[in-house]
């Protein structure tokens, strides 16, 4: 007895099996292959993820920086201080109780809403005097003679931040006392001379050192109340100016009604640390609102309701918010053209899957609407078919996302990834549409056979414009004014864009010139791969992405090489070689003599900086006092100023000595002789040689001379030791820094402080900034993932002709092409397209950056805005060679290797099996 064979459906599984099944699973299969399935899931999972961890990644940078920019700096300005006035003499208002009161509703208003998050262990509160109180006492140290001045502090938990020494803690003054107890730090007594036991008399109060402390943690918040709470300090002022010493001293609470009776205008105060760790970039704003509420708007109201009406409020917490602000505005708008070109390249690529989807089942969709299917019924069975794959890739890529990349909001990856996935559902159903929009016989649309539309001449002239539009948009504003604009992001692409349309307009040209020599040459190879390429179809989305991809990696690359040389830049200007010694005295000779042989040192150049008043009572003068042959060197080697050591040569007698002066200097006083006074004796220089900079002193006005001449006029001066350098400049491709440092320790005195600044340390704290080190790490995330977009760009546009260019192959060999040929066939074949691609990426980077790179300013994303040396003009993106040839000569490459992996891997085949597989195709 034979089983009866199960009924199949076209779709290879048994009728009962397809009839069990879910919609979705149904629906992946209906006309699609498990391969073409698979392969549209993961491009929308991948693609969905980037769209998805942009928006989280700059959110986490951003915090990164914001929390950077309120926890690098004193505790003290990332307070939060509330002051009463000064005038309110009532004693009930200064005694602790009210004090604790009011501090109480002060902590609600401050954290009523966030992001203002307190730190209660480290707030402090009391009454302070704010005008010093001077004392008579003897023993107390008086440099010119002037008594020191303290201020009083009344503050709370003293215990729990100070240790005690010696002595005890102050205690409150017995009820009708006019005697106070009073404690200082160690670091005070030591300085004044103090001791547990000693009285001092200020302002009518007798205070009692009561004992000695020991701060905690005296970098910490508490005790940067004042810094004169932890130290005593020599203050100059006065008319003559003249020194005296500064201290505190620290009362119990409740004496802080008893600083009433004193002339030191006591005031209550509040102070409050603010917590930073959990602040992220979002909150910001609200933080900074809520600071300046509280300086100047109704949440000062609500303070006075409660300190009185002469409340104020005060922190630093504003001015650092909008240095940040500042720096993020300045940086969003480059990384937002990154952001658009991979985004546009991205697009491209999920529209080239659509496509290559639609050429697919070509036959398959006009057969259906042969026999009658509506096109609304078939975009929606495509569409039904898409989304059951686009759109769970989307949610998990999403997903995906949102659990790796940390970050503050989830509505851009939600929207960046629905994006994604609708476009991955669309693609394929709106490429059908528009191909299967009436029955019609199939016609070539080759790129020399076709022929433009009037639409697509509208269309092209309308990017065109737009494109003129958002260049001229960018060089007249830049990208660092008014934000982020989109028309501006979108420059690059749209000049990208432009360039792929004229291509294609003036691709088929150079092919039908081609064509006429090949076909008149000997052998089949060259005139059938020039006639393939020209029947090949139009190549509008594959040269879009490619070109889109080329122009954004080539962008990206010049930005980050632009970043990298200014901040080479800049620490090269802030040190004037490799590393650079200074003291305060004069350098010991053996020193001098030692340093040229420290391993990895090529040039050590003692010189001698000083600084000249000017006669036009302008900005004072630097005088360098160098070798000219070693400073010559020096200057050729870094690239500062360089000349020719001959122009400073010695020209003996009383004539005036060659001079390398700064362009100011030249525009000050002109070519005529100018009288310089520097210790060694009266110098007359004339200006020679005219620099922008020089190693000892980039920028500024300086005045560069030979220390040979000096030596001459003046040898008795020039060679004693007293005048001997200060500072000393090394060159050298590798120093060694350790035995750097150990050669100055060695031939240094411990009393003749030095400081040796490195080249290499300067470019390490340009490079600090977390906003700017998360901005350059997005922005090669961003070129890395465009370039693996281009090369899935390319493969997507080979695999579109891959099957036809095997049955040719077949057919030829089966008619005796050698291998030899086949391989020269599908090389000639596949290389107009590739050079067109490489050829125009590299020409449409160079023009982008020519035309874009004066408006797109590199400053804020490679250097910091608050801190560190800065150029004096800003830094333009300029073109890299290396980032405009290696994406195109990487793309040429690789095609040419997938022709040539395709003619190995056909030649591997049986004539037989390929026939076969010609016939099945």
């Amino acid at each position: 007895m034979t089983t009866p064979k199960a009924r199949t459906t076209p779709g290879g599984l048994p009728a009962w099996l397809r009839a069990a099944l879910p919609p979705a699973p149904r629906l992946l299969r209906a006309g699609q292959s498990p391969t073409a399935v698979l392969a549209l899931g993961a491009l929308i999972l991948v693609t969905a993820f980037l769209a998805a961890a942009f928006p989280r990644g700059v959110d986490a940078y951003e915090t990164r920086g914001v929390r950077a920019a309120l926890g690098d700096v004193r505790p003290d300005q990332r307070m939060v201080e509330i002051t009463a006035s000064r005038h309110d003499t009532a004693a009930a208002h200064y005694a602790p109780d009210a004090l604790t009161h009011q501090d109480a509703a002060i902590r609600g208003q401050l954290t009523a809403a966030a992001p203002l998050r307190l730190s209660p262990t480290d707030a402090v509160r009391g009454v302070r005097t704010t005008t010093p109180l001077t004392s008579a006492d003897p023993g107390l140290p008086r440099p010119d003679g002037v008594d020191p001045a303290f201020s009083l502090y009344a503050v709370t938990d003293l215990a729990r931040h100070a240790t005690v020494t010696r002595g005890r803690l102050p205690r409150p003054a017995p009820v009708g006392s006019s005697a106070r107890e009073a404690a200082v730090t160690v670091a005070t007594a030591r300085a004044l001379h103090l001791h547990p036991g000693d009285r001092l008399r200020l302002g009518g109060l007798t205070l009692r050192i009561s004992g000695l402390l020991a701060p905690r943690a005296p970098d910490g918040p508490y005790w940067a109340l004042d810094p004169l709470l932890a130290n005593a300090a020599v203050s100059t002022g006065g008319t003559p100016p003249t020194k005296r010493w500064r201290a505190a001293l620290l009362l119990t609470p409740e004496d802080g009604p008893a600083l009433l009776s004193t002339p030191g205008e006591p005031e209550r105060f509040w102070r409050y640390p603010v917590d930073t760790s959990t602040l992220t970039a979002g909150q910001a704003p609200l933080l900074q609102d809520r600071v300046r509420s509280l300086q100047h708007g109704p949440g000062l109201v609500r303070l006075r309701a409660v300190v009185g009406s002469g409340g104020l409020a005060d922190s630093a917490l504003d001015s650092l918010l909008d240095g940040f602000g500042r720096s993020r505005d300045a940086v969003a708008p480059v990384v937002a053209v990154a952001a658009c070109g991979i985004g546009t390249v991205a697009g491209v690529v999920v529209l080239m899957t659509g496509a290559l989807a639609a050429a697919r089942r070509h036959r398959e969709l006009a057969l259906l609407r042969a026999r009658g299917a509506s096109l609304p019924g078939l975009v929606g069975r495509l569409t039904a078919q898409t989304a059951a794959v686009a759109l769970p890739g989307a949610a998990i890529g999403c997903a995906l996302a949102v659990l790796l990349v940390p970050g503050e909001r989830l509505l851009p990856s939600l929207l960046a990834a629905a994006g994604v996935g609708l476009l991955g559902a669309l693609a394929l159903p709106l490429r059908a549409a528009a191909a299967h929009r009436t029955t019609r016989p199939a016609v070539r649309a080759d790129l020399v056979g076709g022929r433009p539309s009037r639409r697509r001449t509208i269309a092209e002239l309308t990017v065109l414009a737009l494109s003129v539009t958002a260049v001229l948009a960018l060089r007249r504003r830049g990208t660092g004014s008014d934000g982020v604009d989109a028309l501006v992001s979108a420059a690059p692409v749209l000049v990208a864009v432009i360039a792929a349309l004229l291509l294609m307009r003036l691709y088929p040209l150079p092919l039908r010139l081609a064509a006429r020599p090949a076909a008149r040459a000997r052998g089949l190879s060259g005139f059938l791969a020039l006639a393939r390429a020209g029947r090949a179809p139009a190549a509008g989305l594959p040269l879009l992405a490619l070109l889109v991809a080329l122009t954004t990696a080539s962008f990206g690359g010049s930005v980050l090489a632009g970043v990298a040389d200014a901040r080479d830049r800049a620490a090269l200007t802030a040190v004037g070689a490799d590393a650079r010694l200074t003291a305060a005295a004069p350098l010991p000779a053996r020193l001098l003599s030692s340093l040229a042989t420290v391993p990895g040192v090529r040039d050590a150049v003692p010189l001698r900086l000083s600084t000249q008043p000017a006669d036009d009572n302008g900005p004072p003068l630097y005088l360098v006092i160098a070798d000219a042959d070693a400073y010559a060197r020096l200057a050729r080697a870094t690239g500062l100023g360089a000349f020719d050591a001959t122009a400073l040569a010695d020209p003996g007698g009383d004539e005036p000595l060659p001079a390398l002066v700064s362009p100011g200097v030249r525009t000050r006083f002109g070519n005529a002789p100018m009288v310089l006074q520097p210790e060694f004796g009266q110098l007359v220089v004339r200006p020679a040689v005219v620099r922008r900079d020089t190693p000892a002193q980039p920028g500024g006005d300086f005045v560069v001379v030979n220390a040979r001449s000096v030596a001459r006029l003046h040898p008795d001066t020039y060679a004693d030791p007293a005048a001997a350098p200060s500072l000393v400049l090394l060159a050298g491709p590798s120093l060694d820094v350790t035995a750097l440092r150990a050669t100055v320790r060695a031939h240094t005195p411990t009393s003749l402080p030095t400081r040796l600044t490195l080249r290499a340390t300067i470019r390490a704290l340009l490079a600090d900034s977390p906003l700017q080190q998360g901005a350059e790490r997005l922005y090669t995330a961003t070129v890395a993932a465009g370039a693996g977009f281009a090369l899935l760009a390319l493969f997507l546009s080979l695999l579109q002709t891959a099957p036809e260019r095997a049955r040719l192959l077949t057919g030829l060999r089966a008619l005796g092409l050698p291998p030899s040929q086949g391989r020269r066939l599908l090389v000639l074949e596949a290389l107009p397209q590739a050079l067109l691609a490489a050829l125009g990426g590299t020409l449409t980077g160079a023009a982008a950056l020519r035309l874009l790179g004066p408006g797109t300013d590199l400053t804020p994303l490679a250097l910091p805005l608050a801190s560190g040396p800065t150029p004096s003009t800003p830094v333009h993106l300029q073109p890299d060679p290396t980032s405009l040839l290696l994406p195109s000569a990487a793309l040429l490459v690789l095609a040419l290797a997938t022709s040539l992996l395709q003619a190995h891997a056909g030649r591997r085949r049986t004539t037989t099996a390929e026939s076969r597989t010609g016939e099945a195709g």
